[in-house]
């Protein structure tokens, strides 16, 4: 996936089309004008830009749509832009949606930071993410992008069965908080390290926890996505009990190169997954053919698609 691609605006999410909320400045909304609630994913939020006087709250826009939706029976939420900078902090979003938990019982998705005007996921600026969860026990999916100040307590949650973090610089801290969570449901789990420059300094050590796959027994796809260090995660994910209950294992929009491909080969049995996904990668083309030659017959999907290199400068797919 590439930067671009990356801050499209989503088009669906949890199985539902992206409906925006209209906004104070459209006019009054009726209901009956509207989709049926739990029908869509509604993205609320307010216009982008630095060019004009701040006119738009999302905490009033928020307010809106709760009162012209029928609330009770929304599933999914996307958040876009919570005030004209996008890269000021979620505080108000975060408050919001946490205080009107009792009028959303059937909210079980929710994006956080859908924002296509930011240059990036590192401008898009959180807080403690995992409040939500601490909110919405029955919340299924979790997603967000984000970069700088972001935090996540660990927690157990019963009802998760989806987290996935975009970010161009994820902090080990973060990581280590996501490796100390219980998710006894969890099926599929999402991290885009990214650069250290960028803030990810996440190790092979941090992802220890993630990696033995003692808190995520019912774990089948992983994704480690974006980084700088693939090759030394591929190292580790040679011999890390997780694997062996994968069906998807995600290592694509990095820097990965012949070294960690081999890495991963030699350890144990990936026969057993459905798919491989390398993509945006810095393989040799004998590399990529032993990979193929190595688990395509076993019935595994191998993606392979190289990543794209300026003056033989290498790059992560989506940076800042």
């Amino acid at each position: 996936m590439s930067g671009e691609n990356a801050r499209l605006s989503l088009a669906e999410f949890h199985g539902l089309p992206v409906v925006d909320h209209p906004r104070a400045s459209e006019g009054a909304v009726e209901r009956a004008s509207l989709p049926e609630a739990g029908a869509v994913a509604w993205r609320v939020g307010v216009v982008a830009s630095r060019e004009t006087v701040w006119e738009e709250l999302w905490g009033e826009e928020f307010a809106r749509f709760l009162a012209t939706v029928d609330a009770a029976r929304v599933r999914a939420l996307v958040v876009g832009t919570w005030d004209s900078y996008y890269d000021t902090p979620s505080t108000e979003f975060l408050e919001a949606v946490v205080v009107a938990r009792e009028r959303l019982p059937s909210l079980r998705a929710l994006f956080v930071g859908d924002i296509p005007e930011a240059p990036g996921p590192t401008w898009i600026t959180h807080g403690r993410i995992s409040e939500l969860l601490a909110a919405f026990p029955a919340l299924e999916e979790l997603a967000f992008r984000s970069g700088e100040e972001l935090e996540f307590a660990p927690l157990r949650h019963e009802r998760l069965r989806r987290l996935a973090v975009e970010s161009a610089g994820l902090p080990a801290a973060v990581v280590r908080g996501v490796g100390e969570s219980e998710f006894p449901a969890l099926t599929q789990l999402e991290l885009w390290l990214g650069e250290a420059s960028c803030g990810g300094d996440a190790s092979v050590e941090d992802l220890a926890p993630i990696l033995s796959g003692e808190r995520l027994p019912a774990l089948r796809r992983l994704g480690l996505c974006n980084s700088q260090i693939p090759d030394e995660i591929c190292a580790a994910l040679a011999s890390a009990p997780v694997v062996a209950g994968l069906e998807e294992l995600d290592l694509s929009m990095g820097l990965l190169t012949d070294q960690g491909a081999a890495a991963l080969l030699g350890g144990q049995p990936l026969t057993h997954l459905r798919r491989l996904d390398l993509t945006h990668n810095y393989l040799s083309e004998a590399m990529r053919a032993r990979l193929r030659e190595a688990l395509e017959p076993a019935g595994v999907e191998v993606r392979t698609e190289a990543g794209d290199a300026v003056d033989w400068v290498r790059f992560i797919a989506v940076g800042e």
